[in-house]
Formats: C-alpha cells, structure tokens, sequence
C-alpha cells in the first residue's frame, strides 16, 4: 500500500495533468485503486486538484513533498522534483563579490576589460536581459565599489566575515533581498553573452552551467546521472566519470535557495563551505539541472596569469565570437521575415534607439531600418496596436512604408528614409521646421482615423502608481501635493469638450526625420493612441525646450490663426503638467529596478511644480473653487 502511494505522489510530482487512467497504467494498479488512493491523499492534506473545464489537475501539498521526501530513498532512492510550477521568468540576480585574490589589490569584479570592469560588463548583460534587481554581496575592499557611481542603483550586501567564511556564507547574506528565482553570478567569471541567454531559457528551475574541462588547474569537475547532478569536486580522483567543468553561473529556484540556506544556518559546522557543495547536498534528495555548452569562452580571473590570459587571449576571441553571433542574429530576423537567402543581406550597421535595436541593412541593394524590441519592452506595449497605427501614419504619408512587422515579437522593418537627418532640439525652434512638423500634426490630427487605443493620462498615472508601489520606489517629495492638485486639474478637463484624435504621444524631436527632399517623417509609433492633440504639442513643446516665444509661434502655426484661444493655452499647460508628473513617476519605477536616468526625474517633478503654479493654472483652480 505505501509504496503504491509513493508511485502515486511521485506520478503527480512528475506531471500535475495526468488523468486517473494514466495514473492506473504508470503505478500497475487498478483505476479503481487510483481513485480510493486519490481520495485518501486528499482527506489527508497530502495533494489538492484544481478542475478546469473537464479536467484535473493534482498538485502536492507541502505536507505531500515532505512525506514523499521522507520516504524516497527507502522506496527506490529517487530524486523529488521540488517544482509543479512552469517556469518562471527571471528578474533576480546575486553576484558574489566578497572573496580576495592574493594578487589583487581590488575585487576581481572591478578588474579593467576592453575600458570597462568585469563587473560593469556583466552587469550590462544582466540588465540586457531584463533582470534589472541586481545583488551584489562584497567583503574584501567593500569601499571600492563606491568609486564607480554606474553601480549606485544595484543593492550591496557585505558579508563582514568574507576572511573566515565560504562563498555558501556571501550567498546567504543576500536572502532577505531574493523573493523568486534568481540568476547567480561570481564576480570572477567573464563569458559569452549567450551563455547568460540560454540558461535563462534552460527548461529546469535549478540548472548550473558547465562546459568541458578548461585545464586551468582549478576545475570544479562535475558528474551528472540520470540527466541531473550528480557529484561535484575539485578532486579528479573521486570520479568514476567527468562529464564537464561547473563555471560559475546558475540559475536557482527560490524554493532550492531557501533549502540551502536553511540547511546551511540550521546544520552547518564548516563556515568555509561553498555554494556548489551546499547545492550538491540539496541535489540528493532534489532534481538540479544543468546546461553543458561546447565551445563556449569564459575565463575567470583568480590571478595575474589569468587576468593577462582572459585580457590578450580570451577576450579578443569572445569579442569577435560575439559579434559574429549578433551579425548572424540579426540576418535571421531578415531571413525568416522577408524569405531572403544568406548572399541577399548586404552591410549592416547599429542605428541608435533608447529601447530597441535599430540597424540600417542593406537587402538587395535597397537600405532598410530593422528594429529588434529591446528586453522588458513588451510589458510596456502592445505591438498589436503598434503594428496597427503605424500601418494608419503610413498610409497617411506622415512615415515610411511598413515592409514587415511581426506583432508577437515586434521585429519591425521599414524602408529607410533617404538622406535621412534626425531632428534635434535646436532644428525644432527653426521657424521653417516648425511649419513642417505642425503641418505633419494638423494632417495626423484632422485625419479622423480611429488608431487601435486610447491613451489615458489618468490611467497611466494610477498604473504607474501603482508599479512605483511595487517595485519599492520612493517618489519625489512632495508626491501627495503635487497629485492632489493633479486631481482637480483632472476634474477641470475632464470637463472640456475635448473630441480625441490620433496622436503620436511621443513626438520628441528624435522622432521626427528630414529627407534629402525635404519631406518630414515622424517614426516610431510605439506610444500613439487616440487622445487630446493638445498632449501633441505640449510634448513636443517640452521636448524641444522652447522659450514661451517659440511656443506661440509654434502654436500659432499650428492653429493658422493670429491669436491662441484660451482653452487651447489652458490644455496645453495642463498637457504638460500631466506629462511631467507621469514621466517623472515612470522614472522612479525604472531606477528602483536598477535603471539610472541622473537628474531626469526629479528635473520633470520640479517642471511639474513650477507649472502648476503658473497663472493659467492657479485662475483655473480659483474659478473651479469659486
């Protein structure tokens, strides 16, 4: 009867979706038994269901993976699989940075490579791949970290006894920071881009990268059984075989983090254990992945020797591998989109953009803008309606024709504008460039085409709020002041007869591209939305930095009247107002994830202050009052 029930929880353990059938046939028991079973694993608190439609699924309790833990190695001396969720996406990382090196004055994180720290190259990469909530646990020389103010955003924790304790004691230290699974990372270790893409993408929770043995004379060697770890060491005489070398990286689930951890402060009694034997400890009872990657350059710089070599030998190497691989990343787009062959790519080369890749590409002769969404920008939009809109101002005449756009990935590719110039702030306060953008606004706006969404300031600024709450940011002081004037400005437009027409909500000047015939083009519709086309011009008007005069002028030239109305003046104040508030809230969120925008934010905030003091305003307000 037990060890049925032990097929039983571990059938469930493997796969939550099996039916009883299925069950009966994997356990070699009657569908009857399964269901008498189910049922008395269920009154016990060892498993639940959850139905959906007409099907079940059976998920362990805590109580369930315990009593299967407790007696698996006296069934058959299995592993447990800790995880009935899917995979997670990863947001965390801990880079372990406390430990000496005898040859170095510094840590080995902050050693130079190609103008730039092992650590900041690292950390560039991370970031790149949406993990922005970055931490970094230090010791040695702790206070040189504070010479490098690109680290200020990322979270230090020092472990105090880095000279009498194991890297198990530094990975501890961080646990009150690590609410999910996570990224390890050893300052040490430099390696290909790809290698941090593909473990992030590695099927397995609990995963450690290796690679074939590098003959350094330090190796952590590794054996794996059964598709799963199975022994680590650094002695070559404990192996009966050496499938690989362990590197330095890992991904984690917190679940398997939180049993080192307790493990380690509850049961230890060597402070000099490291990570991967506690790891190794938990692997006897649990299923750890691992990703093995042939031909993959890494180093790790422990010494001067290392250093020299990783410096005139190994990085050269993975310099010129990695831009390889992003040459071959970038036809595979073009290939797969527009059915090309290898020989039909020409040059390529990097075209700028905040949040995307853009590349100018020659195909056949002809340049083309590829666009390739940058990492976390699919949390912010909807590339459906993007797709959607731009495809309107294309037609329109206002942008470029559209050649391919992919909506589930956001691949875009577009003709390239000839002689293209991108405006700057300096051309925007030209009187003659003015009558050309106002010209491409009145044309967008009077167009009465319905774009796929509407944009709600309102919306946003409680979305935004609401994300700031989130990711523990502070706001600008003082917040709650600055809101609750924002609140009756609020009932004061909503109050306006304000009909929405399509807008391109984000028409700063780099958005807008001359052609060497003289045609204006506004890009970029990733924002655009249904909305006053006031927020237009109060956008544009800021992003530029015009004086009161040139916004008049330019306002003017928008209206084609000798005099700005009232209500215009007041929706465009109120634009303003709104934006700087919203941006300024955006950037508390984007630096409390690890992004630094220097004086960005606060310099919108205090903009924000400024203007709803202005004279239109405060008359608005009084009136409203009255």
């Amino acid at each position: 009867m037990e060890q049925h029930l032990f097929q039983l929880l571990e059938a469930i353990n493997k796969n939550a979706h099996l039916n009883q059938k299925k069950m009966a046939e994997i356990c070699g028991i009657s569908i009857g038994k399964v269901n008498y079973l189910i049922h008395d694993l269920t009154f016990g608190n060892y498993i639940y269901s959850e139905k959906k439609g007409r099907n079940i699924s059976y998920y362990l309790t805590q109580k369930g993976l315990d009593f299967l833990h407790s007696g698996i190695e006296a069934y058959h001396g299995k592993k447990i699989n800790i995880h009935q969720e899917p995979l997670t996406e990863i947001k965390q990382a801990i880079i372990l940075a406390a430990g000496s090196r005898k040859d170095f004055d510094k840590p080995a994180g902050l050693m130079e490579i190609d103008g730039t720290t092992l650590l900041k190259r690292n950390v560039d990469i991370l970031q790149e791949n949406g993990i922005n909530n970055i931490v970094i646990v230090t010791g040695y020389k702790k206070e040189a970290f504070q010479d490098f103010p690109e680290f200020n955003h990322l979270k230090f924790v020092n472990n105090p006894k880095f000279k009498w304790t194991g890297s198990m004691a530094s990975l501890a230290a961080a646990f009150e920071y690590i609410t999910d699974d996570f990224l390890l990372v050893e300052d040490d270790i430099l390696i290909e881009e790809r290698a941090i893409r593909e473990i992030l993408l590695h099927p397995h929770r609990d995963c450690v990268l290796i690679s074939n043995e590098s003959g350094s004379g330090d190796e952590a060697f590794v054996e794996i059984k059964n598709g799963y770890l199975h022994k680590i060491s650094k002695d070559i005489h404990q192996f009966n075989r050496i499938d690989g070398e362990m590197i330095g990286i890992s991904k984690l689930s917190y679940d398997v983090y939180s049993k080192m951890v307790s493990e380690y402060q509850q049961n230890n009694k060597n402070p000099f254990i490291n990570y991967e034997y506690m790891l190794l400890d938990i692997s006897r009872h649990y299923n750890i992945g691992y990703l093995k990657m042939h031909n993959l350059f890494w180093g790790e710089i422990d010494s001067w020797q290392h250093y020299n070599t990783v410096k005139e030998k190994t990085y050269p190497i993975l310099k010129r591998k990695e831009a390889e691989f992003r040459e071959i990343f970038i036809k595979s787009h073009l290939i797969e989109a527009l059915d090309l062959v290898y020989e039909d790519i020409g040059e390529i080369q990097p075209f700028g953009g905040m949040t995307n890749k853009n590349f100018k590409v020659v195909i056949k002769g002809k340049e083309y803008v590829l666009r390739i969404p940058g990492n976390g920008t699919e949390s912010m939009i909807n590339r459906k309606e993007e797709k959607f809109n731009a495809a309107l101002a294309s037609n329109l005449g206002i942008d470029t024709e559209l050649v391919y756009f992919n909506e589930e990935t956001g691949v875009k590719i577009a003709e390239l504008i000839p002689g293209a110039e991108t405006l700057n702030s300096k051309m925007c306060k030209r009187q003659d460039y003015m009558e050309l953008t106002t010209a491409n606004f009145r044309k967008l706006h009077s167009s009465k085409l319905q774009m796929a969404n509407h944009f709600d300031v309102f919306e946003k600024m409680e979305e935004y709020e609401r994300q700031m709450e989130e990711a523990n940011g502070q706001p600008y002081v003082p917040y709650e002041e600055a809101k609750e004037q924002i609140m009756i400005l609020k009932k004061i437009y909503q109050g306006m007869n304000i009909q929405p027409t399509p807008c391109h909500i984000d028409p700063i000047p780099e958005n807008m591209v001359m052609s060497s015939e003289g045609k204006l083009y506004f890009i970029d519709w990733e924002y655009s939305g249904m909305n006053d086309p006031m927020w237009d011009l109060a956008a544009h008007s800021l992003e530029s930095g015009f004086s009161p005069e040139e916004e008049e002028l330019f306002l003017l030239l928008y209206i084609e009247q000798d005099e700005i109305p009232l209500e215009i003046q007041q929706r465009v104040m109120m634009n303003k107002i709104f934006q700087d508030f919203l941006w300024s809230t955006w950037t508390v969120i984007k630096e409390a994830k690890g992004d630094d925008f220097g004086t960005y934010g606060i310099d919108r905030f205090n903009r924000c202050k400024e203007h709803l003091n202005h004279d239109i305003i405060r008359e608005m307000a009084y009136e409203y009052k009255k």
